[in-house]
C-alpha cells in the first residue's frame, strides 16, 4: 500500500516500521540536542568530585531543573522520590543518578497520564472527530493543524480543516497554504469574519462529506478570561447543532522555547475553557525541554504532540519513556 508521501508499507514486511520507529527516535533525539546538553553541562559541575549522592548533590540537581523549566512544584515531586532512594538504597554513587532520574520522571509522568494514548485515537464510529485548536499567536498553532492534518490524511483519514482565526489575515492565509500542501480542503470566509460561522460551516461541510477529522482553527489573540470563554463557547454552540458531543477534543499549544511562560498560556487557557489535549512546540530551538516534564505533571492534561523540527514527521506523539530518554540520553 502506497501512502502520500511516497512510502510503501506492508510490502517489505517489518522492516520498514524499524526503520519508521528509528528515525522517529533520531529526530527526538536531535530536537531535544540543545536541552539535553545544557542538563549534562550543569549536571556535570553539580557532581564533580562527588563519589555519592548526598544533600549537596540534591540541592544543586533541584536548582539544575527549576533552571532547566522543568518548575518548581515538579522538581520537590522529583527530589523528593530521589531522597526516598537515597534513603532506601544508603549508598548511591553519583553515576547512578542518570538512570535513577530516568526512571523516576518517566515514572511521575505515567502516574499523571491517566489516558495513556499516544496522540490522537480517533474512533471509527465517530464521524467526523472534531477538534478545536487554542493557543496564543506564534506558538506554532495553525503549522500544528497543518502537520496534524498531513498525518491524518497520510493514514487514510477524510480531513477538514476550518479558518476560524479570522482575526489575522496571515493565520487564514496560512492555512489555506497548508490545505494546499496536504491536499486537504479548507473552509475560510476570509479576515473580520465571524469565527463561530465558519466554524459552523465546517462542520456542516464535514457531516455532508462524511468527513473523518475536522480541524479548527482559532483566534490566537491574548484575551481577557472573559472574551475567551464567551467566544470559545459560541464556536461550541454552532458545533453542537451538527454534532451535539462537539468538539471531542480542545487541543491547547504552547510553545515549549517560551519556558515558565507557557505554564502561564497553559494556566490561562485552562482557566477559560476545558482543554482535553496539549501539543508542545518548539523543542528543537531551545534548552527548555523539561517545560514538557513540568507542564505534563501540572495539569494532569495529557501531552499528545510534541514539536521537535519542522518536517511534518518531527511533530511526535508524546511518548513518556521515549522522551525521557532522548532528554536525559549521555
Amino acid at each position: 500500500m502506497k501512502v502520500p508521501d511516497g512510502t510503501f508499507f506492508y510490502s517489505i514486511g517489518m522492516g520498514i516500521f524499524d526503520f519508521i520507529s528509528r528515525e522517529k527516535k533520531e529526530s527526538l533525539d536531535k530536537g531535544l540536542e540543545k536541552s539535553n546538553k545544557n542538563f549534562f553541562s550543569k549536571l556535570g559541575k553539580a557532581i564533580a568530585g562527588k563519589s555519592k549522592v548526598d544533600d549537596q548533590v540534591l540541592d544543586n540537581l533541584e536548582e539544575i531543573l527549576i533552571t532547566s523549566d522543568v518548575g518548581v512544584e515538579t522538581t520537590i515531586k522529583i527530589i523528593e522520590r530521589i531522597e526516598e532512594r537515597v534513603a532506601r538504597d544508603k549508598y548511591l554513587n553519583t553515576s547512578e543518578l542518570n538512570n535513577i532520574l530516568r526512571e523516576e520522571i518517566s515514572a511521575l509522568l505515567e502516574e499523571n497520564d491517566t489516558e495513556n494514548v499516544m496522540g490522537f485515537d480517533v474512533p471509527s464510529e465517530t464521524r467526523p472527530y472534531v477538534i478545536l485548536v487554542v493557543g496564543v499567536n506564534g506558538v506554532g498553532k495553525t503549522t500544528t493543524i497543518g502537520k496534524l492534518a498531513a498525518q491524518f490524511k497520510q493514514s487514510g483519514k477524510n480531513v477538514i480543516l476550518g479558518a476560524a482565526d479570522t482575526f489575522r489575515a496571515a493565520a487564514v492565509d496560512q492555512l489555506k497554504l497548508w490545505g494546499e500542501r496536504v491536499d486537504v480542503p479548507v473552509v475560510s470566509h476570509g479576515m473580520n469574519t465571524d469565527p463561530s460561522a465558519v466554524a459552523y460551516d465546517t462542520i456542516k461541510q464535514a457531516v455532508a462529506q462524511q468527513a473523518d477529522v475536522v480541524l479548527v482553527d482559532t483566534a490566537g489573540r491574548l484575551h481577557t478570561k472573559v472574551n475567551l470563554m464567551n467566544e470559545l463557547s459560541k464556536i461550541k454552540r454552532v458545533m453542537q447543532k451538527f454534532i451535539p458531543e462537539a468538539p471531542h477534543e480542545i487541543l491547547l499549544v504552547l510553545d515549549g522555547s517560551t519556558g515558565q511562560n507557557a505554564f502561564i498560556q497553559a494556566r490561562e487557557f485552562t482557566k477559560a475553557t476545558n482543554v482535553t489535549a496539549l501539543a508542545i512546540t518548539k523543542l528543537d530551538g531551545t534548552a527548555k525541554g523539561g517545560v514538557v516534564i513540568g507542564i505534563s505533571d501540572q495539569f494532569k492534561i495529557p501531552v499528545k504532540y510534541i514539536g521537535v523540527g519542522e518536517k511534518v514527521g518531527d511533530l511526535q506523539p508524546f511518548v513518556n519513556r521515549e522522551f525521557v530518554d532522548s532528554l536525559f540520553k549521555e
